[in-house]
Protein backbone atom coordinates (compact mmCIF):
# COMPACT_ATOMS: atom_id res chain seq x y z
CA UNK A 1 0.00 0.00 0.00
CA UNK A 2 1.14 3.64 -0.89
CA UNK A 3 1.60 6.27 1.54
CA UNK A 4 -0.37 9.50 0.84
CA UNK A 5 1.67 12.61 1.89
CA UNK A 6 -0.10 16.09 2.23
CA UNK A 7 1.61 19.11 1.04
CA UNK A 8 1.14 22.62 2.32
CA UNK A 9 0.71 25.49 0.05
CA UNK A 10 4.85 26.13 -0.11
CA UNK A 11 5.57 23.26 -1.11
CA UNK A 12 3.32 22.90 -3.59
CA UNK A 13 4.40 25.91 -5.04
CA UNK A 14 8.38 24.89 -4.48
CA UNK A 15 7.97 22.09 -6.53
CA UNK A 16 5.49 23.28 -9.96
CA UNK A 17 7.58 26.72 -10.15
CA UNK A 18 4.42 28.87 -9.86
CA UNK A 19 2.68 31.20 -7.94
CA UNK A 20 -0.24 30.62 -5.54
CA UNK A 21 -2.24 33.59 -8.17
CA UNK A 22 -0.83 30.74 -10.49
CA UNK A 23 -2.73 27.48 -8.60
CA UNK A 24 -5.79 28.95 -7.87
CA UNK A 25 -6.94 30.45 -11.01
CA UNK A 26 -5.62 26.77 -12.32
CA UNK A 27 -7.67 25.34 -9.13
CA UNK A 28 -10.74 27.83 -10.71
CA UNK A 29 -10.70 26.44 -14.35
CA UNK A 30 -10.07 22.78 -13.43
CA UNK A 31 -6.57 22.33 -14.54
CA UNK A 32 -5.07 21.80 -11.27
CA UNK A 33 -5.93 19.41 -8.16
CA UNK A 34 -7.95 21.27 -5.59
CA UNK A 35 -7.01 21.12 -2.03
CA UNK A 36 -8.02 19.11 0.76
CA UNK A 37 -8.80 20.70 4.26
CA UNK A 38 -7.18 19.29 6.86
CA UNK A 39 -8.71 21.50 10.12
CA UNK A 40 -8.00 24.85 9.51
CA UNK A 41 -5.25 23.83 6.40
CA UNK A 42 -5.74 23.47 2.71
CA UNK A 43 -2.80 20.65 1.90
CA UNK A 44 -2.50 18.92 -1.56
CA UNK A 45 -2.06 15.19 -2.18
CA UNK A 46 1.32 14.49 -3.47
CA UNK A 47 0.17 11.83 -5.97
CA UNK A 48 -2.62 14.54 -7.50
CA UNK A 49 0.47 17.18 -8.25
CA UNK A 50 2.91 14.24 -9.03
CA UNK A 51 0.25 13.03 -11.84
CA UNK A 52 -0.18 17.22 -12.70
CA UNK A 53 3.33 17.66 -13.41
CA UNK A 54 3.40 13.84 -15.57
CA UNK A 55 0.41 15.58 -17.23
CA UNK A 56 2.26 18.55 -18.03
CA UNK A 57 5.21 16.50 -19.22
CA UNK A 58 3.46 14.13 -21.62
CA UNK A 59 1.36 17.70 -23.04
CA UNK A 60 4.48 19.20 -23.92
CA UNK A 61 6.39 15.73 -25.55
CA UNK A 62 3.07 15.23 -27.58
CA UNK A 63 3.02 18.58 -29.19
Amino acid sequence: MTKERFLPLPEVKSRIGKSKAFIYTHMARDEFPKPVKVGRSSVWVESEIDSWMRRMIHQRDAA
